[in-house]
C-alpha cells in the first residue's frame, strides 16, 4: 500500500509542475497513463495480497509437516534404539543358549556314562541273583536228598519258588507240647540242616514260627498269653541254636506269625498239626 500511494505522488507532483506548461491532451494522456498505471498498481496489490495468503498457507502447512517429521525423526529414533536393545539382548542370549546346550550336551555324555554304569551294574545283580539261585536250587536239592525219610513222613515240608527255599518242620519233632526247648530228635534234623545251610553262601535264613488257632490256656498262659508269645519264643530258640552250630547271625532273623499264616484248615486236628510248624526259610541276601 505504501508503494501504491508513493507512486500517486509522484504522478500528482509532475502533473502540477507540468501543469502549466503542457497543453490539455498532454495532460489526458498523461491522465490516462495515470489510470492506467493505477489499475496496474491494484493488480500487483491484488496478486501481492495472494501472494501472501499462499505464503501464509505454505508456511503453516510447512509447520505441520516439519512436526510430523519430527515425529518420524523421533519414531524412527526410539525404533532404532530398540533395534539396537534387541540386538544386544539377542546376542546375549545366544552366548547363554549356546553355554546351556554345551552344558546340557556335557550333562547328557554323563548320564551317559552313568546308564552304562548303571546296565552293568545291574547285569552284575542280576548274574549274581542268578548264581544265588542256582545255589539255592542245589540247597533244596540236596536238602531233599538228606530229609527224604521225614519227607516221606510227612514231618517236613520242603518248597523252593523263585530262589526262596521253605523248610516247614512241624513242631512235634522240636518241641513238646507248649515247650520251647529244642528236643534231642529235633537237634538232630537242626543239625542235619546246619550242614547243609552253612554250604549256601550269600543268603539270609529267616526262622518263622507258627501255631494253630488254638487259645493258650492254665498256667502255660501265664508266661505265653498268646500264640504270638509261644510262636516268637519258639523261633527265637531255633535262630540261637543255628547261631550256636556256627551260622553266621548277621543272616540269621526270628520272626513270629503265630495263627495267622496257616497251611491248612484249623477246623480238623491233621489241620491243625500242619499248622503248628517252623519254617526255616533260605534266600537270597538284598
Amino acid at each position: 500500500m505504501q508503494h501504491t500511494a508513493k507512486i500517486m505522488f509522484l504522478t500528482l507532483t509532475m502533473l502540477l509542475i507540468t501543469g502549466g506548461c503542457v497543453e490539455k491532451s498532454a495532460y489526458l494522456e498523461k491522465q490516462a497513463e495515470s489510470d492506467a498505471l493505477r489499475q496496474e498498481v491494484a493488480k500487483m496489490d491484488e496478486k501481492n495480497r495472494n501472494l501472501f495468503t499462499e505464503t501464509e498457507k505454505l508456511t503453516r502447512e510447512n509447520d505441520a509437516l516439519q512436526i510430523k517429521l519430527n515425529k518420524i525423526k523421533d519414531e524412527y529414533q526410539k525404533i532404532a534404539d530398540e533395534k539396537k536393545d534387541l540386538e544386544a539382548s539377542s546376542l546375549e542370549f545366544r552366548k547363554e543358549a549356546s553355554t546351556k546346550i554345551g552344558n546340557l550336551q556335557q550333562q547328557n555324555a554323563e548320564l551317559a556314562g552313568d546308564k552304562q554304569m548303571l546296565n552293568e551294574s545291574i547285569a552284575l545283580l542280576k548274574k549274581n541273583k542268578e548264581q544265588v539261585v542256582k545255589k539255592v536250587s542245589g540247597t533244596y536239592e540236596t536238602l531233599l536228598e538228606k530229609m527224604e525219610k521225614e519227607i516221606q513222613q510227612g514231618q517236613i515240608a520242603i518248597t523252593e519258588l523263585k530262589g526262596k527255599l521253605t523248610l516247614d518242620v512241624l513242631d512235634k519233632i522240636l518241641f513238646d507240647s507248649g515247650k520251647t526247648e529244642i528236643k534231642p530228635e529235633g537237634l538232630e534234623v537242626l543239625d542235619r540242616v546246619v550242614e547243609i545251610l552253612a554250604t549256601a553262601e550269600d543268603k539270609a535264613i529267616r526262622v518263622e514260627g507258627h501255631t494253630d488257632n488254638v487259645r493258650i490256656g492254665g498256667a502255660l498262659a501265664k508266661k505265653y498269653p498268646t500264640n504270638w508269645e509261644l510262636s516268637a519264643a519258639r523261633a527265637l530258640t531255633v535262630v540261637r541254636y543255628l547261631e550256636k552250630q556256627g551260622l553266621d547271625p548277621r543272616i540269621l532273623s526270628a520272626v513270629a506269625f503265630g495263627e495267622n499264616q496257616p497251611l491248612a484248615d484249623n477246623e480238623t486236628p491233621e489241620g491243625r498239626a500242619r499248622n503248628r510248624r517252623i519254617a526255616i526259610v533260605l534266600q537270597p541276601r538284598e
